[in-house]
């Protein structure tokens, strides 16, 4: 797959992507810390009947950083205009996890250089779960310990405590993240996107592994509820990327929607 992978410069960044077959154009759009490369069985599978068009988003892979922390809207933003470049007209989207949050974001823009005809969200991001005590807490002890470490006596003695404190406290996708990145992720993860759900007027597959811990099958079912013309599929014994685990299953499913 490495040889199909190619670069261009765009809107000042090197961005990292495949673009391969010829038909009906299949936009990939990976979860955080992804990148293209686990798009390889759809790709190799769906570039017989479709265009299929996949990158790194910035940030990610291979694709250079923002210059600055981004929101959601700046990477709604930079996909619609990378699709444009690519002179995409008429799009099947497909996201996994912050993909989707994407997408979700995308589909309620009435501005769009492009139609969409189609959507598939697998394992989608967008739902904000509910705080437990526990979570709870753990916020009001870096709220209250990042209050302490700011102040100048505090931060004078110990320089690099604050950083440690937000790494402790912070997911494994937090941790493992660069500065601007960090501050990215703090910004993508805390819009709730559920209020958007209704406003998707597009045929919606929705493709979930029943053992998903990170957007839990609750999510997938209140999405089903939610968008209108919405269907899901369940994948047993599928984690977060079951799309990975089961091609063979996920492909059928995707090209039997796509060919409807």
């Amino acid at each position: 797959m490495s040889g199909d992978i190619l670069t261009k410069q765009f809107q000042g960044l090197k961005i990292n992507y495949i673009e391969k077959g010829t038909g009906k154009e299949l936009l990939l759009l990976h979860g955080w810390g992804s990148n293209i490369k686990l798009f390889r069985h759809i790709i190799d599978c769906m570039e017989k009947t479709h265009r299929v068009i996949a990158m790194d988003m910035p940030g990610f892979g291979e694709s250079d950083e923002p210059p600055t922390s981004w929101n959601l809207d700046n990477y709604v933003d930079f996909v619609i205009a990378f699709a444009k470049e690519m002179n995409c007209k008429d799009l099947v989207l497909f996201g996994h996890s912050f993909g989707g949050r994407i997408i979700i974001k995308m589909a309620n823009r009435t501005d769009l250089p492009f139609s969409i005809s189609k959507i598939v969200l697998t394992g989608s991001a967008g739902i904000l779960p509910p705080k437990t005590l526990k979570k709870r807490l753990k916020i009001l002890v870096y709220k209250t310990g990042k209050k302490v470490l700011t102040l100048p006596p505090v931060k004078a003695l110990f320089p690099d405590a604050l950083e440690q404190l937000q790494k402790r406290s912070g997911s494994s996708d937090y941790r493992n993240a660069t500065p601007v990145m960090r501050e990215t992720l703090v910004k993508v993860v805390n819009e709730d996107l559920k209020p958007l759900l209704s406003t998707i007027n597009y045929p919606t597959l929705l493709i979930w592994g029943d053992e998903d811990t990170v957007t839990p099958i609750s999510d997938a079912k209140c999405m089903e509820e939610l968008i209108p013309d919405a269907g899901l599929v369940i994948v047993k014994g599928g984690s977060h990327y079951a799309f990975v685990e089961q091609p063979f299953f996920v492909n059928r499913v995707l090209q039997a929607f796509l060919n409807e």
